[in-house]
């Protein structure tokens, strides 16, 4: 028993540990050092994908944007969508995070891990890795 509540003990500390540490580095982001989003630019998924008309709105608890997607075998289609962000309030500005896309014809959907930060009317990507 001595032994469950020992192991337990140190999982929970071990997971609080790791909150503590992934809340910290978010918070010393410096979101405007951000290069500024300009479009077209080329999808998280890589491969050549091209994502075009990005320009998201604050509404309240939400970023919001329509945006179109050209794929790099396909020279005249292109997928219309929406995507919708969490807001929230960082350095001034707005942290855009937590995207959850789907096209317009609602075939598809889905999440994405790209974010973007508003300030002052500028809107900012996170620098390419």
């Amino acid at each position: 028993m001595h032994r469950i509540r020992y192991f337990i003990s140190i999982s929970v500390l071990v997971l609080i540990n790791f909150g503590l540490s992934a809340a910290s580095s978010q918070s010393t982001e410096d979101f405007t050092s951000w290069p500024v989003l300009v479009n077209p630019f080329e999808s998280t998924s890589g491969g050549g994908v091209l994502i075009d008309g990005y320009m998201p709105v604050v509404e309240g608890a939400l970023c919001r944007t329509d945006f179109s997607v050209k794929l790099p075998d396909q020279e005249r289609a292109t997928i219309f969508s929406v995507v919708e962000f969490d807001a929230r309030p960082v350095a001034g500005g707005v942290l855009c995070e937590n995207g959850r896309w789907r096209t317009k014809d609602g075939k598809d959907s889905g999440t994405t891990p790209f974010r973007v930060f508003i300030k002052d009317g500028i809107v900012r990507r996170p620098p390419a890795r």
